[in-house]
C-alpha cells in the first residue's frame, strides 16, 4: 500500500483525496501557491508546501512537484483534475523518477490526449466514432473539402484539447472560413499545439459518459453511466446519474463500449469515456484519463469509492470487486455551484465569503474547499462546491435538489444556484426530455428573481443599524 502521497493539485479534488488518504492511513502532502496559503486543503493535509508567489505556475511545474515529491519522501502523486491531470510528460517523468503517478501510463494518456489517436483505437477497437477527418487537417482548403463531403455542421476541434475549449461549430463554408484560424489560435494558447481536426456536429444529442476502473491484473468494469447533456458553451452544469432516458438495452451497450474502450487501450486506473447519442446511434467522443469533477455522482448510487480505488490500484491491488458485484439504486444529481453572476452573462463574481451555510439532510452530499471569510481568488476556475443530492426515483432526486439549493447559504459573492432552481422546476427537465441544446434554448429562464430569504433581510437590516450606530 502507497504510504506518502503527495496532491499535485488545489480547491475541493485536494480536500477530496486527503479524505481518502487519511482513510487508508496514507499520509497526505499539498502543495500551494500565495493565493491558496489559508485554503482549506492546505489545512487540512498533514504537510503543506509552497510553490511561491505566483498563482498558477506552481501548479504547472511538472519538475519542481515531482523534486518535492522526492523531498518529502511521497512515493506517489495523485494529480486530481485539471491544471498536470492528462498531461503526459508529467506522468512520464514520475514513471522516470521511481514516483507512482496515479492515473494511467504515459503513453496511454499521450495517445488518449491526441484526439486523432483516439478516434484511431476506437475505429480499431470496434467503438463507434463520429465521421469526420482520419487525422489532422492540413489547411482550410482540405478543412472545406471535408465538410462539403460529410455535412453541416461540422466541429473544428484542437487535437490536443479538451474541458470545452478548442472547439467551433461552423454551419456553413462561410463560418468555417472565420472559425478555423480562430480554433488553431485558440489550441495554441492554451495547448501548445496548432494542430486541429474535424467531426461531424451531432445536432442535440445526448452528452453520455460512462466511468471505468482499470487495475494492473486486467480487470476493466464500469460504473454505469452519467448525463452530461445540461450544460452551457460545453461547460457541464447539473450532471445525473444515471441517465434517466436511456433504456436498460442502451445502459447495458455503452458500459460495454466503456469497457472496450479501455481494454484497447490497456488502461489502468479511473477514467471516463465519453460518448454522444442522437436516437439509437452512439458516437464515441473522448477520453478523460483522470477522475472527473462528477464523479460524486457515480460514487452516490454505487456505493464504490472511486478515490479509493485509485489508491488501491496505484498500489498494485487488484480491483475490490467484479462488474457482477456492481448495482446502481436510485438517481444522483450534482450541481456545479460555481462563482458566477448568470443574469450578468455569467461573469465571475470572485471575492470574500462573508457566510457560509452548507446543506444537509437525507441524500445530501457537499464537496468543497470554501468557508466562512474565505476570499475566492480569481486566478482559478470558478466553481466553488459540488452539491450531491441523492434518492430513489427521479422525481424524488429533484424535490431533494430544489431543497437543498434552498437549504444553501452562500453570501458575498453571487452563484448559479437560483439558475438550476429555474432548470429543475422547468417540466421538460422534469420529464427527463433534454439534450444538449436545452440550456441554450431556454434563456428565458435566466428571468428568475432574486430570492432573499427572511434571514438574509434580517442580517443585511442588522449590519445597516450597526453601521449607522458606529458599532
Amino acid at each position: 500500500m502507497l504510504k506518502k502521497v503527495l496532491i499535485a493539485n488545489r480547491g475541493e479534488i485536494a480536500v477530496r483525496i486527503v479524505r481518502a488518504c487519511a482513510e487508508m492511513n496514507i499520509r497526505s502532502v499539498a502543495i500551494y501557491t500565495e493565493p491558496d496559503r489559508y485554503a482549506l486543503h492546505v489545512k487540512r493535509a498533514d504537510e503543506a508546501y509552497s510553490l511561491g508567489e505566483e498563482p498558477l505556475a506552481g501548479y504547472l511545474d511538472p519538475l519542481r512537484i515531482v523534486n518535492l515529491a522526492l523531498e518529502t519522501g511521497c512515493d506517489a502523486i495523485h494529480p486530481g483534475y485539471g491544471f498536470l491531470s492528462e498531461n503526459a510528460n508529467f506522468a512520464k517523468l514520475c514513471e522516470e523518477k521511481g514516483i507512482t503517478f496515479i492515473g494511467p501510463k504515459s503513453s496511454v494518456i499521450h495517445k488518449m490526449g491526441d484526439k486523432t489517436q483516439a478516434r484511431d483505437s476506437m475505429r480499431a477497437a470496434g467503438v463507434p466514432v463520429t465521421p469526420g477527418s482520419d487525422g489532422n487537417l492540413k489547411d482550410l482548403n482540405e478543412a472545406l473539402e471535408l465538410a462539403e463531403k460529410i455535412g453541416y455542421p461540422v466541429m473544428v476541434k484542437a487535437t490536443s484539447g479538451g474541458g470545452g475549449r478548442g472547439i467551433r461549430r461552423c454551419d456553413s463554408a462561410e463560418e468555417l472560413k472565420v472559425q478555423y484560424p480562430r480554433v488553431i489560435s485558440e489550441a495554441t494558447k492554451a495547448f501548445g499545439s496548432a494542430e486541429v481536426f474535424m467531426e461531424k456536429c451531432i445536432v442535440d444529442p445526448l452528452h453520455i459518459e460512462v466511468q471505468i476502473l482499470a487495475d494492473s491484473h486486467g480487470n476493466v468494469v464500469h460504473l454505469y453511466e452519467r448525463d452530461c447533456s445540461i450544460q452551457r458553451r460545453n461547460q457541464k452544469l447539473i450532471e445525473i446519474a444515471p441517465s434517466p432516458q436511456l433504456t436498460p438495452e442502451q445502459r447495458q451497450y455503452i458500459g460495454g463500449l466503456g469497457v472496450k474502450a479501455a481494454q484497447a487501450v490497456g488502461y489502468e486506473n479511473a477514467g471516463t469515456v465519453e460518448f454522444l447519442i442522437s436516437g439509437n446511434e452512439v458516437y464515441f467522443m473522448e477520453m478523460n484519463t483522470r477522475v472527473q469533477v462528477e464523479h460524486t455522482i457515480t460514487e452516490q448510487i454505487t456505493g464504490v469509492d472511486i478515490v479509493r480505488e485509485q489508491l488501491q490500484i496505484a498500489s498494485g491491488m487488484p480491483l475490490s470487486f467484479a462488474q457482477k458485484d456492481i448495482h446502481y439504486r436510485g438517481f444522483a444529481l450534482q450541481f456545479r455551484i460555481n462563482a458566477e453572476d448568470p443574469k450578468n452573462d455569467f461573469l465571475p463574481s470572485f471575492g470574500r465569503i462573508s457566510h457560509y451555510y452548507a446543506p444537509g439532510g437525507p441524500g445530501v452530499r457537499v464537496d468543497t474547499a470554501i468557508y466562512t471569510g474565505y476570499e475566492i481568488p480569481p486566478y482559478f476556475d470558478s466553481m466553488c462546491l459540488k452539491l450531491v443530492v441523492w434518492a430513489l426515483n427521479w422525481d424524488h432526486v429533484i424535490e431533494r435538489g430544489q431543497r437543498a439549493l434552498d437549504d444553501m447559504r452562500l453570501h458575498g459573492i453571487k452563484t448559479t444556484a437560483q439558475y438550476y432552481q429555474q432548470i429543475l422546476k422547468h417540466p421538460d427537465f422534469q420529464g427527463a426530455n433534454f439534450n444538449t441544446s436545452f440550456v441554450p434554448s431556454h434563456p428565458e429562464l435566466l428571468n428568475y428573481s432574486v430570492k432573499r430569504h427572511p434571514s438574509e433581510v434580517a442580517l443585511a437590516i442588522a449590519s445597516a443599524i450597526a453601521a449607522h450606530a458606529g458599532w
